[in-house]
């Protein structure tokens, strides 16, 4: 792995192949991480599958794919705010409860919201 920042300079396919291997990275530390990463990408790994057989419409397809991967997107997100907030403030801190709380706010709502998205495609 370069050092952080080194792909700043670089141009082209060559950042693009950077930033690629920086997700990569990404989504291995959250899968080695975070179990509720992993259990939602379980969940994902049926929901997926599920929309295709479900959706009626390309559009109710995308709608039911897209809701589950912003409950990955949201998982990562509050995952990595937790890590800063750890790493910034090791002692307890009414600034970083809040901080994290909010990440898990953001995953309750994505929940929410492809409950939500499910509901209304699927008996609406």
């Amino acid at each position: 792995m370069s050092a952080p920042g080194s792909f700043k300079g670089k141009r082209g396919l060559w950042r693009l192949i950077d930033a690629l291997g920086y997700s990569r990275d990404g989504l291995l530390a959250a899968w080695q991480n975070e179990a509720a990463f992993r259990l939602e990408v379980l969940g994902a790994a049926i929901a997926i599958p599920l929309a295709f057989l479900l959706g009626k419409t390309g559009v109710e397809r995308a709608l039911m794919i897209g809701s589950v991967i912003l409950i990955l997107i949201a998982e990562i997100l509050n995952s990595a705010v937790e890590a800063v907030v750890d790493k910034a403030s090791p002692e307890k801190s009414e600034l970083a409860k809040r901080a994290k709380d909010m990440g898990s706010a953001a995953v309750l709502l994505s929940l929410i919201n492809a409950a939500a998205v499910w509901a209304c495609l699927l008996w609406g």
